[in-house]
């Protein structure tokens, strides 16, 4: 029991919610720019004079990592682990915890779905070059509910008063 009263301890459930945005993120961004990379790669062995266009698309979905990158850094920096010492509540770790999980999940859904629009953005630009921006376009949408697990995780870190 001491050690499950130990878990629940402010700075080791900021650090779990650090840990969430950037795993859970830079597993999304992992699996989609691979997906897209794999695309592009097929694409670019029928013709290598498209690869910086559809390098473009296969970079859309390395996004969310820094997303959660973002917010890992700020969790962090808030539970004092980055410079000057701070004592959470656990109560302040929890919410820590919450606005690391906000983008975490976010990242890693809208990076895998981000990651299979850009590879279907690959087959457009493979036919025609000059649909690139569609193809962007098309990618991108998905990018709208990174943005908003980013926001929601920004808003409730900065919720969170310490000190």
């Amino acid at each position: 029991m001491e050690f499950l009263e130990g878990l629940a301890n402010g700075q080791f459930l900021a650090i779990l919610g650090a840990s969430i945005a950037i795993i859970f993120a830079g597993m999304g961004s992992a699996k989609g720019t691979s997906i897209a990379g794999q695309a592009a790669a097929g694409a670019v062995s029928e013709d290598s004079s498209k690869f910086g266009k559809l390098l473009v698309l296969q970079l859309l979905p390395g996004t969310q990592g820094l997303y959660g990158f973002i917010v890992a850094f700020l969790i962090l920096s808030k539970a004092g682990l980055l410079g000057a010492s701070v004592a959470l509540t656990t109560g302040q770790g929890f919410q820590l915890l919450a606005s690391g999980l906000a983008i975490g999940i976010t990242g890693l859904v809208s990076g895998i779905a981000q990651g299979k629009a850009a590879a279907a953005g690959v087959g457009i630009v493979a036919k025609n070059a000059d649909d690139l921006g569609k193809a962007i376009t098309l990618a991108a949408i998905v990018e709208t509910y990174a943005l908003l697990g980013l926001l929601i995780s920004f808003l409730a870190y900065n919720g969170v008063v310490v000190g």
